[in-house]
């Protein structure tokens, strides 16, 4: 697939640049985000080339995930990377992804990452057709909980053992979206456990 653009009221969404070096090498080296996802170490200016023309580029070519570089439309300043990830489409019914973001700091509490992750997950829903979204955060990571719960995700529960972290397994928790929760309509409708007769 081709990569895409997409605006929301306050940011651009398209893809990573190579001018984004610089950006990507001082978010890896946050405590924050170091801490709380997977980002390469050491996190040199090589490996962050490597991650925008392989992993970002390649990902786009070989539909296999898509990469976004989120920026503020005011300044065009990095506001994080988002990415759509672990795309089944094993039959209609089972067409899901994973949404994982890290965002730098200078951007937290703005209220970017949680208007990025609802028009990337329309985007999701609408152009590739999937039915369901999921995130996945290692317990304690509370704020990262919180944005999801605000971008309209549900959280389903705690997974034990579900994460690798510095060579340890983490308990995690499971948030979702489905298309109805952002006033979709869904390629399989969804029926509630309340309204099942």
């Amino acid at each position: 697939m081709d990569p895409v653009t997409l605006t929301s009221q306050n940011l651009v969404i398209g893809q990573m640049r190579l001018a984004d070096e610089d950006a990507i090498v001082t978010a890896w080296s946050d405590p924050a985000i170091r801490r709380w996802t997977t980002v390469p170490a050491p996190g040199t200016r090589q490996q962050a080339r490597d991650f925008i023309a392989n992993t970002c580029e390649g990902g786009w070519k070989s539909d296999l995930h898509y990469i976004f570089g989120v920026r503020t439309k005011d300044s065009d300043d990095l506001v994080g990377c988002f990415g759509v990830f672990g795309i089944s489409t094993v039959g209609l019914s089972e067409s899901m992804a994973y949404l994982g973001c890290w965002t730098v700091k200078e951007q937290r509490g703005k209220g970017y990452t949680s208007e990025a992750i609802r028009e990337i997950a329309k985007w999701v829903f609408t152009e590739l057709k999937l039915v369901r979204i999921e995130g996945i955060g290692e317990v304690g990571n509370d704020a990262s909980m919180a944005v999801a719960l605000r971008a309209g995700f549900h959280l389903e529960g705690t997974l034990r053992g579900r994460m690798s972290q510095d060579g340890t397994r983490r308990d995690a928790w499971l948030v979702s979206l489905l298309p109805h929760d952002l006033g979709l309509p869904s390629a399989i409708p969804y029926v509630a456990p309340s309204d099942v007769p």
